[in-house]
């Protein structure tokens, strides 16, 4: 079968959106998890962090699948929020969305520009739990927060949450994101073991300055990425909690892959963070692949979106201007 695509992304999170709202094909569960597993690998014409299902919803203007690139389904994902936002607001032309995820209906919209020329989109991300059990996270204590996990490390702090994606989240010093005690760590909790049996993002958060932070999250299923939303969010989150920054300001997040604000409100003793950056288009493919073996594919035409790319390269540009002087 033909299949039309666009690879976007999100903080340097970069995907491959499927458009099912508007096209007739439908896909079984297996067939999603063997996509996502041939079409996103980085030995490819195509490579990526993950596959978006642009969806019709009867909650919502849309819904959004998302599928790592081992095969597993994502509950959320911030960065590809954005880049649906971005494909919703290019189909319905409407400001202000909502898009159906997996464990919520969540409020998406266009924001102006992050940087000249890039195309910005605030999305919601919520629910936020701190509970253990909705990781899950298998210790006594109903809550982690700002506290030791031994089994992980006799010296760091971590704090664990929901956002619904389950993070694991610590606050370091500089030179710690310098060694590989975050790929130990991560490797643990996502191979067989005790604590996490479904594995968790680790994210590790250095405060830069008030109001400017750097992370740096390594993702179930993927590994190191060039960013993370619900990992961005998260970690502002954690770092408003701890009195790094507050509740209710922006907070602008740097990450491998580029930057985004992030703003946490609270209301009625709940949480929920504003993500605010790019929704970037990378280039539009049409592929010819048999389901039964999608590794075969044969890519049929490719048109690049360069003017966007070049204004990313930009901001990229800006950011390690800044992070140079700071870090």
């Amino acid at each position: 079968m033909q299949i039309e695509l666009i690879k976007c992304h999100g903080s340097g999170n970069d995907f491959l959106l499927i458009d099912e709202f508007n096209h007739d094909i439908h896909f079984a569960e297996e067939e999603r998890a063997l996509l996502a597993k041939h079409l996103c690998n980085r030995q490819t014409t195509l490579g990526a962090d993950g596959i978006l299902f642009f969806q019709k919803s009867d909650k919502a203007d849309a819904r959004m699948r998302v599928f790592n690139a081992d095969g597993s389904e994502a509950s959320m994902c911030g960065n590809g929020l954005r880049c649906v936002a971005r494909y919703a607001f290019d189909v319905f032309k409407k400001p202000l969305m909502s898009i159906e995820t997996m464990k919520a209906v969540l409020e998406v919209e266009k924001e102006k520009e992050i940087f000249e020329g890039i195309p910005t989109f605030r999305v919601e991300i919520s629910p936020v739990s701190f509970h253990v059990r909705d990781l899950p996270l298998q210790i006594e204590d109903e809550t982690l927060m700002n506290k030791e996990l031994l089994e992980l490390s006799d010296s760091l702090k971590f704090t664990a949450l929901a956002v619904p994606n389950p993070h694991l989240v610590s606050i370091v010093p500089k030179d710690v994101l310098q060694t590989n005690v975050q790929e130990e760590i991560a490797t643990v909790v996502n191979g067989p073991n005790k604590l996490f049996p479904d594995g968790v993002n680790v994210s590790f958060v250095y405060p830069i300055e008030k109001g400017h932070i750097f992370v740096r999250t390594f993702e179930r299923g993927v590994g190191f990425t060039n960013a993370c939303g619900t990992a961005m969010s998260a970690s502002s989150l954690v770092t408003c909690l701890q009195g790094f920054n507050e509740v209710g300001k922006e907070i602008n997040v740097y990450n491998p892959g580029g930057m985004v604000k992030c703003v946490v409100r609270q209301e009625d003793n709940k949480y929920k963070i504003d993500l605010i950056g790019n929704g970037t288009y990378v280039f539009k493919a049409n592929i010819e692949v048999n389901l039964h073996e999608p590794g075969k594919f044969f890519l049929l035409s490719k048109e690049e979106f360069a003017e966007e790319n070049e204004q990313y390269q930009k901001l990229q540009e800006h950011i390690e201007r800044y992070l140079s002087e700071k870090m």
